[in-house]
């Protein structure tokens, strides 16, 4: 009987804890980073986005194809250096203001340069121009966009753009992603020269064509956990990434431009 006691006292207890996934903290570019956390508990989304303070910066979120970012319908928001706007995509050309802003920004701080802001809104909003966050998702896709250079009007962003495909959704009680699913690259698109960011350390990268080929093995010998690569000559495209460490390995995309 006690065990039984025992037993039923900890599922009513781990019962009581939030049940949380997240993104944890994904560097789309210098400077410019999102984390997302979905509450299934709440029915909240929480976004956290950081990004320099002179200019706008904008994140799309959703399930979308590498370079299929600004397809008509897709949800987006940016800050415009006084709020964080809610939008969607119109194709190619300047997007449309929802006409009901869901997200409330609970907090937005300047330090060193860097703004970072943190936003609420409901998993569904009911609004049909909002993308709606299932928890029962195991990643989400970003796209993101700032400006080339200081101002906060919404214009031309000048290529400073990219995406991060396939971001993981781990539940989460509070402990980071220290797997290699949760690594970052960027700039992504690339010229040929792009940043591998992990929190565990790299012994190998492998560069595939889609088809296959093999393109190129580095071997990284100190493990760093921020690795410079230098592709050149490559035909523009879409190229896969495949990382390793001692105990894991994951996939990536690039597009090379």
């Amino acid at each position: 009987m006690k065990k039984i006691t025992l037993l039923a006292i900890l599922a009513i207890s781990l019962s009581g804890f939030a049940q949380q996934k997240s993104t944890g903290n994904i560097t789309l570019s210098t400077n410019t980073t999102a984390n997302l956390t979905l509450n299934n508990t709440t029915s909240k989304a929480t976004l956290t986005l950081t990004g320099p303070s002179d200019r706008w910066f904008a994140l799309q979120f959703g399930s979308f194809a590498i370079g299929g970012g600004m397809a008509s319908g897709q949800d987006f928001v940016y800050f415009n250096g006084t709020s964080l706007v809610d939008g969607n995509h119109v194709g190619r050309q300047f997007p449309n203001t929802d006409a009901s802003q869901n997200w409330t920004v609970t907090s937005n701080t300047v330090a060193s340069g860097i703004r970072t802001v943190i936003a609420e809104r409901n998993l569904s909003t009911g609004d049909a121009n909002d993308y709606t966050f299932n928890y029962a998702n195991t990643s989400i896709d970003f796209a993101w966009a700032k400006n080339g250079s200081a101002g906060q009007s919404l214009n031309y962003h000048g290529g400073n753009r990219g995406y991060n495909i396939d971001v993981p959704l781990s539940a989460t009680l509070g402990v980071d992603d220290f797997s290699l699913k949760a690594s970052s690259i960027y700039p992504n698109p690339s010229n040929g020269n792009f940043t591998i960011e992990t929190k565990t350390g790299l012994d190998q990268i492998t560069v595939y064509s889609l088809i296959g080929t093999l393109i190129q093995t580095i071997e990284v010998k100190d493990k760093s956990n921020t690795v410079e690569v230098s592709l050149k000559n490559l035909q523009t495209g879409i190229y896969l990434v495949e990382l390793k460490n001692e105990n894991d390995k994951s996939w990536k995309k690039i597009i090379i431009e």
